[in-house]
């Protein structure tokens, strides 16, 4: 047994187990199983128009749902459909035969200021939505009506919340990230609780260790965390994107008291398993970052929260933290009741990319070899697919280290070898050459490129490390996949992976500011604080320096591994103004929501366009064009036996501005329906 959580380390598939940290896998000793007091509730629980809030509508569910049920995939009463991060619903009455006759149902406009991202939830009868100050808002999910706005000052999340409700129904909360601060907003007023935490919130810095680098200001992330039957389990944010940061750590709270239950060190302490993997000295304390900053994942039925890590501080350079830098970049499995780390797999070793995992981890119970197995599948933004047994840690398919290239930058010690899985295929290029320079760009711009790529810069693939020269980073660190951009059917044990295309150039720069230096925890004669400086290699026509297709959809049967298809994602509006089609939406950030109607919804910013494609085969059922970006993930529910599906729309878009696109039209959410009955 090693470290404070006695997991016992295992080789996985023949991957090396390095001093340097690898990776482990823990049995579970305990599996947690529904209950079935929580059980009996829901089943006996209904409503109706009598029962629901007033001005509200009445909703096409049984409710209320006592929370820590396995998610029904029909409420969407969390960021992403619920605890399970799927974005799938089991409602079906919009499908394949019907959805071209889709209609605008209504819109709900947010006003000034930031174009929405936020992912709609419903709940207690009401749908919440964030304006474009940033406040929540609560509308008559049929009609869109206002019914309130918070009085909470300052940022809230921009990507989503999560609904807490009591099992008799009587008490319902939203748990909301508020300037740093976590509170409890009321769901029936949008007023804070003011007996939540220390006078109505809990300062997430608190519960960090006193000897950290801990900021000045709060600790504010747009990662909603996740619900787990009474807790709220919080992924904390790095705090500073620097050498010396916070320790992004992982902490659960009480939704009804504000008490903090466990936490988990994601940097870990003395004593800890994985201490080891990071260079030691008298700084160690100030390591920070590998921060879950995107999305995370609860298993309700087994009681194991997957959290899905960043990359440690700095993002690109590592000289001063030998070592493979456990627990970065990795998939971690927690007992959501008691914080103890299960398993792990680390799947990019000494981060030098920024290749965090920033895709919420996905659920299934796949059939393997006749074997029925629950799996947890991981999507990152280097394009690969891992798959775990959810409950062991053993991967599905083999993972091999393989060797790749080393570190040209004094004093950086870079892992010799990165997890590659064998199976499934990847879902996106993995480099960039000069066959692949994008043929709509300006001539002088695509001779630059090939000039580079040939006489300057490092360019071996994948896992080439930065270095004072350029390296070309295909795919970048903005994807492949990132936050939103992956959904599941769990009950057809199907993948939806839509990615990203954008490679970009990682040259550094010597920071020689002697605070700079002082900034760098265990910092040694011969270190040096190296910077990247921007570059996603945008060219002058606002168009990226790869061809087409520059996204993508790709669909895998998860049974097998097998890509079922693999097909560009949306349009160019600048392209196709000319004729041009087919190549794919330049960096969406539109989510896929797939639904039991055999449908998959996807929006994409640069043609402005939300999709109805048939989810066997990525064929266009049905189209509707906006007047400005759609970027998030839709929401779909029922209200008096009507399916509604909310999407949010505003701004330019994702790294598009020098696109030359048509201004945008009004910030807003779209609702679409079946034409009413009658109609």
């Amino acid at each position: 047994m090693q470290g404070s959580l006695g997991v016992i380390k295992l080789a996985i598939n023949g991957a090396r187990m390095r001093a340097t940290g690898g990776n482990s896998v823990g049995r579970i000793a305990r599996l947690a199983t529904v209950s079935a007091l929580a059980l009996g509730l829901a089943a006996c629980a209904t409503t109706g128009e009598a029962g629901s809030p007033a001005g509200t509508a009445s909703l096409g569910y049984s409710s209320p749902r006592a929370t820590g049920m396995t998610p029904d995939h029909v409420t969407w009463d969390a960021s992403g459909g619920g605890a399970d991060s799927s974005q799938y619903s089991a409602l079906d009455q919009i499908n394949r035969t019907n959805v071209n006759q889709l209609q605008v149902a209504w819109t709900y406009q947010t006003g000034a200021g930031q174009p929405p991202l936020f992912n709609p939830i419903i709940a207690a009868g009401r749908m919440i939505v964030q304006n474009g100050q940033g406040k929540l808002v609560a509308l008559d999910p049929a009609t869109g009506a206002e019914l309130w706005v918070s009085n909470l000052e300052g940022r809230v999340g921009s990507r989503g919340v999560n609904y807490w409700e009591s099992a008799d129904g009587s008490q319902g909360r939203l748990m909301v990230l508020n300037n740093g601060i976590l509170r409890a907003v009321d769901v029936e007023t949008g007023q804070m609780i003011p007996t939540f935490g220390n006078n109505g919130g809990i300062d997430l810095r608190d519960a960090l260790p006193r000897d950290a680098a801990l900021p000045n200001s709060p600790l504010m992330t747009n990662n909603p965390g996740r619900i787990y039957q009474n807790t709220i389990i919080m992924s904390l944010p790095a705090g500073a994107y620097d050498y010396a940061s916070a320790p992004a750590n992982i902490q659960a709270y009480d939704v009804i008291t504000g008490q903090l239950k466990w936490t988990f060190n994601t940097v870990p302490r003395p004593g800890e398993y994985g201490y080891d993997t990071w260079e030691h000295g008298e700084d160690n304390a100030r390591y920070g970052g590998v921060h879950n900053w995107s999305e995370s994942t609860v298993d309700v039925e087994n009681g194991i929260v997957f959290i899905p890590t960043g990359t440690p501080r700095y993002d690109f350079f590592g000289g001063n933290r030998e070592g493979n830098n456990l627990f970065g970049n990795s998939l971690i499995a927690l007992d959501a009741n008691t914080g103890q780390r299960l398993w792990h797999y680390q799947i990019v070793h000494h981060d030098l990319w920024d290749f965090d995992l920033p895709v919420a981890p996905k659920l299934m119970t796949i059939t393997k070899d006749g074997q029925r197995i629950p799996v947890v599948v991981q999507v990152t933004k280097h394009g690969f697919v891992f798959a775990f047994n959810r409950l062991t840690g053993e991967p599905i398919w083999p993972i091999e280290e393989r060797p790749v290239p080393a570190s040209d930058i004094p004093n950086e010690a870079a892992s010799p070898t990165q997890p590659f899985p064998t199976w499934p295929r990847p879902f996106m290029r993995q480099s960039f050459t000069v066959d692949d320079i994008n043929p709509y760009l300006p001539e002088a711009d695509q001779a630059e490129l090939r000039r580079n790529l040939t006489e300057v810069w490092r360019n071996e693939g994948i896992f080439t490390p930065p270095s004072l020269r350029g390296t070309v980073s295909m795919p970048g660190h903005n994807g492949g996949a990132n936050w939103g951009n992956v959904a599941v059917d769990p009950a057809r044990q199907r993948l939806y992976v839509v990615s990203r295309e954008l490679p970009l150039l990682l040259k550094l720069n010597v920071d020689n500011r002697p605070e700079a230096l002082a900034a760098m925890p265990n910092a040694e004669e011969g270190d040096l604080p190296y910077r990247w400086p921007v570059n996603f290699m945008l060219q002058s026509n606002g168009m990226g320096a790869i061809k087409p297709p520059f996204s993508t959809i790709t669909a895998y049967d998860m049974n097998t591994g097998e890509q079922l298809y693999h097909i560009p994602n949306g349009e160019v509006l600048t392209l196709e103004a000319q004729g041009i089609t087919g190549v794919g939406a330049q960096t969406p950030r539109g989510g896929p929501m797939a639904t039991a109607g055999g449908l998959l919804f996807v929006g994409t910013a640069s043609d402005r366009a939300f999709r109805a494609r048939n989810a066997d085969t990525g064929e266009v059922l049905w189209e509707h064009r906006f007047d400005a970006a759609t970027e998030g993930v839709p929401t779909t529910y029922m209200v008096n036996g009507r399916q509604y599906i909310t999407v949010p729309v505003g701004g330019e878009g994702h790294f598009l501005g020098g696109l030359g696109l048509p201004t945008p039209g009004p910030s807003r959410y779209v609702t679409f329906a079946l034409p009413a009955q009658g109609n």
